[in-house]
C-alpha cells in the first residue's frame, strides 16, 4: 500500500454545545468520508475526535498500515506531540490541579500514536487561493454542512415542542 494521508476537521457550536467532526481519507486510489456528531462537547474536542476515529476505521480496514499522513488545521492536535512527555508526566494534570481537558482523547490520540506511525502536517484553516487541489478546504466544507443540520434539526425540533 502506498501512501495514506488523512485530512480532518471538527466544530462545535458554542451555545449549543453540538459538535461535528470529519474525516477524509485517501489510501490506495480509494477516497472515503467518515463523519459524526457529539453533544456537550468542544472545538478542541471534535478535532482530536476527527483524527481518532479516522486512525481507528484505518486500523480496523487496514491493519498492516504504513505511516499515517495527518493534515489539520488544528494547532492544539498538531501541537500534542510536542507536550506528550510533559503531560504524561504530569498524569495529565495542569499545573492549577485539574484533569487535562479532553484528557482521555489525548491519551487515546497517543496509544494510538504508539501503535502506529503517524506524521501530523499543519495546515492554515480557510484558505481561499491555492495552485492544488485542496481537501482540507472540503473537509471543512463538511464539518460546516453537517453543523448546519444539525442545528436545523435542533431548533426545528425546539420549535415543535413549543407550538
Amino acid at each position: 500500500m502506498r501512501e495514506i494521508i488523512v485530512y480532518t476537521d471538527g466544530s462545535c457550536h458554542t451555545q449549543l454545545l453540538i459538535g461535528a467532526w470529519a474525516a477524509i481519507l485517501l489510501i490506495a486510489g480509494q477516497r472515503i468520508e467518515l463523519s459524526g456528531v457529539e453533544n456537550n462537547t468542544t472545538h478542541n474536542a471534535m478535532e482530536l475526535v476527527a483524527v481518532i476515529k479516522a486512525i481507528e476505521y484505518l486500523s480496523e480496514h487496514y491493519p498492516s498500515l504504513p505511516t499515517i499522513n495527518i493534515v489539520t488545521d488544528s494547532q492544539y492536535v498538531s501541537g500534542l506531540f510536542a507536550r506528550e512527555s510533559k503531560l504524561s508526566s504530569a498524569g495529565f494534570i495542569t499545573k492549577k490541579g485539574n484533569e487535562l481537558r479532553n484528557a482521555e482523547l489525548v491519551k487515546r490520540l497517543y496509544e494510538l500514536n504508539a501503535n502506529h506511525q503517524l506524521h501530523f502536517t499543519k495546515v492554515k484553516a480557510h484558505q481561499k487561493t491555492r495552485e492544488v487541489e485542496n481537501i482540507n478546504d472540503e473537509v471543512d466544507m463538511l464539518v460546516r454542512g453537517i453543523m448546519r443540520r444539525e442545528v436545523e434539526q435542533r431548533n426545528t425540533l425546539q420549535k415543535s415542542l413549543y407550538y
